[in-house]
């Protein structure tokens, strides 16, 4: 499974999904614009996109909600002990309330994955990120055992992009 993305503005970003309709495409938008997320077995249409193999999933991506892309940079030498740990995790996450799906992307064409998770509103994220499960998930961090302390793992610092996925009522 791979997901190709894309930005631009929110209304071309719409005449692509609506001409694709057949295809898994999710439309997000924030104060920068909208971005397109295509999921697919196949090929994508996006002219030049950021292009991403799914090494982890869970839950269906919706058309609704607020979604949280955690970009996190990693050398070539930290890809395998990054990959291990999102491999490898509790999957904490799956039972939250509030909870759609996540997403672990590989880059294919840079060196920044993205962790995708996509919950129900915002108040869902802030619970999850106030809850004993993600203290649970996060323990480690900060710690000699936790990989952000390990050697040569990370290229530069973490960002997080938010958006939200807007319904049709949403835009009228």
């Amino acid at each position: 499974m791979n997901i190709f993305i894309t930005t631009g503005t929110y209304d071309f970003m719409k005449k692509l999904k609506d001409k694709h309709a057949a295809e898994k495409i999710v439309l997000m938008e924030n104060a920068e614009g909208a971005t397109l997320v295509h999921e697919t077995t196949g090929k994508t249409f996006f002219q030049s996109p950021r292009k991403y193999e799914v090494i982890d999933a869970a839950g269906e991506l919706a058309d609704y909600g607020y979604m949280v892309l955690n970009n996190i940079p990693v050398t070539d030498e930290g890809r395998p002990i990054f990959e291990y740990r999102f491999k490898n995790r509790e999957r904490m996450i799956e039972n939250v309330p509030g909870f759609i799906a996540i997403r672990v992307l590989r880059p294919l064409n840079s060196d920044t994955y993205v962790i995708l998770t996509h919950w129900q509103d915002q108040a869902s994220f802030k619970s999850w990120q106030d809850s004993k499960e993600y203290n649970k998930a996060h323990e480690k961090k900060k710690t000699e055992a936790g990989v952000d302390n390990q050697p040569h793992i990370f290229s530069s610092p973490s960002y997080v992009t938010t958006y939200t996925v807007p319904t049709e009522d949403d835009r009228s």
